[in-house]
């Protein structure tokens, strides 16, 4: 059943994400991909992981939740899973089991079913470019996550661009066959509008930038 208010291409995206492909994603994405063709090596997200999680932690986009499985938590972490996709949610509590996390099916781009100003953290790691839309369709995501953080809490996550960072020739061929089968919808996705939506929520930001992957941080 799909979850309320999921539209045709929300649905089309997350569906390509299903048992076969998670088995490979941290092989072929966060291993192979990152490094050759996004030219971000996932050490590097793992830093930006580790450097802003807390104890009560929302992830939105879970995808095979390799970077909350490999972190190390402050104290023993109160985690909730937020994806709209119940595969990926199965396969992310999963390998979470050991932290009994709570599983939340929905869209990131309606408001959230969780508790307002209760988290000390929000992820959203390869998130914002498989999202529809543009930017100021996308800024709802950051809108949900302060919504959902303490005073103080952090955001961080990571998104490839397809503007105003450098893009290889392989790096615009992939992503053009990504956005061609509905996978990612970032043919629009710029550093400026990112560094737009993310201030209307976070004044208080950061972003980085390593090859056409931008490495963000705020502080609600």
């Amino acid at each position: 059943m799909a979850a309320p208010n999921a539209d045709d291409q929300v649905l089309a995206g997350q569906a390509a994400y299903n048992r076969f492909v998670l088995e490979l994603y941290d092989t072929v994405v966060l291993r192979l991909s990152c490094r050759l063709i996004w030219r971000c090596p996932k050490r590097l997200m793992l830093d930006n992981y580790q450097r802003n999680v807390g104890a009560r932690h929302l992830e939105l986009g879970v995808g095979t939740a390799y970077f909350p499985h490999v972190c190390a938590f402050p104290a023993p972490p109160d985690i909730t899973l937020v994806d709209l996709n119940p595969t990926v949610l199965r396969v992310g509590a999963r390998r979470l089991a050991r932290y009994r996390p709570t599983e939340i099916r929905a869209d990131v781009l309606q408001r959230l079913p969780v508790e307002s100003g209760s988290y000390d953290s929000v992820a959203m790691n390869f998130l914002l470019h498989c999202v529809p839309g543009g930017w100021p369709d996308k800024g709802a995501v950051f809108r949900n996550a302060a919504d959902a953080l303490r005073p103080g809490g952090r955001v961080f996550g990571s998104t490839i661009l397809s503007g105003g960072v450098p893009v290889t020739a392989a790096a615009r061929h992939l992503m053009g066959v990504y956005n061609s089968r509905g996978i990612f919808h970032n043919t629009a996705d710029d550093l400026d509008g990112l560094r737009a939506q993310l201030a209307g929520s976070f004044p208080q930001h950061q972003i980085t930038t390593r090859g056409n992957v931008a490495l963000f941080e705020a502080t609600r």
